[in-house]
């Protein structure tokens, strides 16, 4: 009988993952069931899990914060353990939420399919941890970047870590160092709250940063590695902030966000902010890169923690370092540690030799057609259901529908890879406008196309990767190609894309040949089934409920053949 762990993140993106026999078979962000973006606690989703499966011991990852350790009435128990308790009596139970930094360095190890390897992890604050400077004084701080070894079966050894603290004060240790500077992350996410969003919401940042360019007005935003304090002012465990009052260039007359709707609002120094900050952290990405090789002699390196989503920095350095081996994690932000922690206790405890690359993240709940069949039911006086060919799809796609599509297990990690898509023509010039309008997105933010793996050099500049299934990367599109599929080229000539084969997703595999055989483009523009500020859509209710609220009229179900037409 398997071998059954279950992993959870309690924090932000509070997820939980299960790993059978070492494989893992199972990952969702409680946000898909609850419908609360980025919720923590992930019940609803311990819920699934022990409902369908065997578990033989309970992971808890997270960050040390006291608020983890928070106990119910009458038993004094942890709610997660409690939890699973009631499912499985004689649970046991594992606690690795000190070492924030561990989980995800685990994540991308088990998932990379290297037998050794470095990590670097570059994240915005994980675990509060204490050292001691002498046997009289300690000095604590959060994890910000750290650099890990790692070997099979559960060996990890800690060479370097940044650490956060609001102290006035710097310590050197031979491994580590505690300062008040702003890391790379907390300066990302000054810039990205000064924009008019949260904190964690970067990938906004990162899609404005082409409209902008290098302003001579911009003081430095980094020195000697760390955020310049004179802009930035660091508030751990939370954000930072850029320091307005001492800096006239950044101060404004009216509200942050007032140009995410309008472009004619959006201000230079904004834009150029945005480019600024994009092009230096990228720059301190590659002095970390090769401090990670020079500590460790590896090529072959993994990337997590929340910076690591940045997938123009993530070409960038592919780019810059093309004969290193460097494995880009795709649940690199806090969802991931409910895998680290899953594999980690499971291979440390097992002793389990066998690498197993992650190859597929459709890894939510499994849906049988016949439950699909009857919840569509549920909805048939609000929409009209066709029996459909892939071919008809495509033609809708092709004359400027938008056409979504509900398939299979749902994605790990926050990118749409075909199951749960919103799909476009990537022809249409108009088509970026339009689909942010419909989707209520910000007027700058752009869009991905999933590629047909064997024509993806034809299009794209892949800069020597054989493949990019989990969409981890916003590479050039040719020159020659840009105007051909405009709607999801960026203003700076990049697209972030997916590359598919018949046997990772056949029906979406299939649509995307039969709308090449319409158009010529062996691309479908492709983006995340969801309004701004939902989560992806996981069920499907949840998916018909969108298209009511919305002005998207179709959908596509292929496991049933099915078109779905609004009425």
């Amino acid at each position: 009988m398997a071998y059954n762990v279950l992993g959870i993140n309690p924090g932000h993106n509070g997820s939980a993952a299960l790993v059978s026999d070492g494989k893992l078979v199972y990952y969702l962000e409680e946000e898909r069931l609850s419908r609360e973006k980025r919720d923590g606690n992930p019940f609803r989703t311990i819920i699934d899990i022990c409902s369908k499966y065997k578990v033989d011991k309970l992971v808890i990852g997270g960050t040390n914060d006291q608020s983890e350790y928070n106990l119910l009435p009458w038993n004094q128990e942890s709610p997660y353990v409690s939890l699973v308790r009631k499912y499985y009596p004689n649970i046991k139970v594992v606690w690795i939420n000190d070492e924030h930094h561990l989980t995800h360095a685990a994540c991308a190890f088990y998932n990379s399919g290297f037998d050794k390897a470095a990590i670097l992890i570059i994240d915005g604050a994980g675990s509060l941890q204490t050292h001691y400077i002498d046997k009289q004084q300690q000095i604590q701080g959060y994890e910000c970047e750290s650099i890990w070894i790692a070997k099979y079966p559960g060996e990890f050894k800690s060479l370097y870590k940044t650490y956060g603290t609001n102290a006035s004060i710097r310590i050197c240790f031979k491994e580590h160092n505690f300062d008040n500077a702003v890391t790379l992350a907390k300066a990302y996410e000054g810039v990205t709250e000064y924009l008019g969003w949260r904190a964690i919401e970067g990938g906004k940042t990162m899609g404005l940063a082409p409209y902008g360019k290098q302003n001579p007005n911009i003081p430095s935003l980094f020195k000697n590695g760390r955020g310049n304090r004179d802009i930035f002012i660091p508030r751990y465990p939370s954000r930072s902030l850029i320091d307005e009052k001492n800096n006239p260039i950044f101060k404004r007359n009216r509200n942050a966000d007032i140009f995410h709707k309008n472009p004619n609002e959006l201000l230079e120094i904004e834009a150029d902010l945005a480019w600024q900050i994009q092009n230096d952290t990228q720059e301190e990405v590659v002095k970390l890169i090769e401090k990670t090789t020079s500590l460790t002699g590896l090529d072959n390196i993994c990337i997590a923690g929340g910076y690591g989503l940045n997938c123009v920095t993530n070409y960038f350095i592919k780019k810059k370092f093309p004969n290193l081996k460097i494995y880009h994690e795709p649940i690199s932000h806090d969802g991931g540690i409910a895998i680290g922690a899953a594999n980690l206790i499971y291979h440390q405890e097992k002793n389990d030799f066998k690498k197993r690359k992650q190859t597929s993240i459709y890894l939510g709940p499994k849906y049988s057609p016949e439950q699909i069949n009857k919840s569509i039911t549920n909805y048939n006086n609000m929409f009209n259901i066709y029996d459909i060919k892939p071919e008809n799809i495509a033609k809708l796609i092709s004359e400027n529908n938008i056409v979504t599509i509900f398939q299979g297990s749902s994605e790990a990690g926050p990118r749409a890879l075909g199951n749960r898509s919103i799909l476009y023509n990537p022809t249409d010039p108009n088509g970026k406008d339009f689909v942010n309008k419909v989707k209520k997105r910000e007027w700058f933010r752009p869009f991905a196309g999933t590629v047909l793996l064997e024509k993806a050099n034809e299009w794209f500049d892949m800069a020597g990767l054989e493949e990019s299934p989990f969409m981890m990367y916003a590479m050039d599109v040719w020159p020659d190609k840009q105007e051909t599929i405009k709607a999801i080229t960026h203003v700076d000539g990049t697209c972030r894309i997916q590359t598919v084969t018949e046997e990772q997703n056949p029906h979406y595999y299939k649509l995307i040949q039969e709308f090449e055989k319409i158009t010529g483009v062996p691309i479908l523009f492709n983006t995340s089934f969801n309004l701004a500020g939902d989560p992806l859509v996981e069920t499907i209710e949840d998916a018909l409920e969108t298209m009511l609220k919305s002005e998207m009229k179709y959908m596509y179900v292929p496991e049933l053949g099915y078109l779905l037409e609004k009425k």
